[in-house]
């Protein structure tokens, strides 16, 4: 895809000064070791084929890490995280020894973690935490485990006692895995309340069962990744229904994008949103003011 990013920049700069911001905080955005996200590229490359033309996930922001971070700050976000995750035991130390580098050179970047079902977890969560982490990243598609496993449960037991945000992708899509839903990650909730997880993507598809959990549970949050958007809203579209309780969970909606990684312009998330038509406090809320809450100081 071609993108005039000047152009695209101009208008995403536009936007939040309409609303009187000061620029955006996006709470999910993917910066990671090359080779891991090359391999990522590769999938969402792969889609097209795998399935018969049906879903193709041209990748727009394909660049280089220096031309990323350029362009991100050029939008105007002021805060972003460098979402990563590991799909077997062994990787996710390893990870956050490349975050930690990550956002010693990238001070707007906020310092992201991980974690995974295995012996050591909370050994490398704590440490993690020591060394300044300010978010952590799970993917229970992705890595194909229960959040809900015995091994994790100390480490969501730090987590919650340090405040620190999870973002976790736990829903079913794009395509379900056997410990994706609401279900699992409500047995974490019910050992660990005051855990702050981020259900990434609103929850896709199961919208209305992560607003219940969000609804029973009140440090839990939901970001916008990908949802409202011409290409999800044919996938796996939003229950018009349910917009009167998102509307009433403003304060805690935040803005996720899943930049680079999308098949579309990163204006067209921010666009998306405004079409909902909830008013501009809560955009001014979920593009800025609850992620600069969430992780002041």
């Amino acid at each position: 895809m071609d993108v005039d990013v000047d152009a695209e920049a101009a208008e995403v700069r536009a936007f939040w000064r309409r609303l009187g911001l000061p620029g955006l905080v996006d709470v999910h955005t993917h910066f990671m070791p090359e080779r891991v996200l090359r391999k990522v590229w590769d999938y969402f490359d792969a889609l097209g084929a795998a399935t018969g033309g049906a879903l193709e996930w041209p990748i727009t922001y394909r660049k280089e890490e220096a031309e990323r971070v350029a362009l991100i700050r050029e939008f105007g976000v002021r805060a972003f995280t460098a979402m990563l995750y590991p799909h077997k035991p062994g990787m996710a130390e390893w990870l956050n020894g490349w975050a930690v580098d990550f956002a010693a050179r990238t001070p707007d970047c906020l310092h992201t973690s991980t974690l995974f079902p295995e012996p050591g977890v909370e050994s490398y969560v704590r440490q993690a935490l020591d060394s300044g982490a300010r978010v952590f990243k799970a993917h229970v598609q992705v890595g194909a485990y229960d959040p809900a496993d015995e091994l994790l449960d100390p480490a969501w037991g730090l987590l919650a006692e340090a405040g620190t945000p999870v973002v976790i992708h736990c829903g079913s899509g794009p395509a379900p895995g056997k410990h994706t839903g609401p279900g699992p990650v409500g047995r974490v909730l019910a050992r660990h309340p005051r855990l702050r997880l981020v259900f990434a993507h609103m929850g896709m598809p199961e919208y209305e069962d992560f607003l219940d959990l969000a609804e029973r549970y009140g440090e839990v949050r939901l970001d916008t990744t990908m949802a409202f958007t011409d290409f999800s809203e044919r996938l796996a579209p939003f229950p018009p229904g349910a917009l009167p309780r998102l509307a009433a969970l403003g304060d805690r909606v935040l803005l996720g994008s899943d930049f680079p990684n999308i098949p579309y312009l990163y204006l067209h998330q921010l666009s998306a949103l405004e079409r909902l038509d909830l008013g501009d406090d809560w955009l001014r809320a979920v593009c800025h003011d609850n992620g600069a809450r969430l992780f002041a100081g």
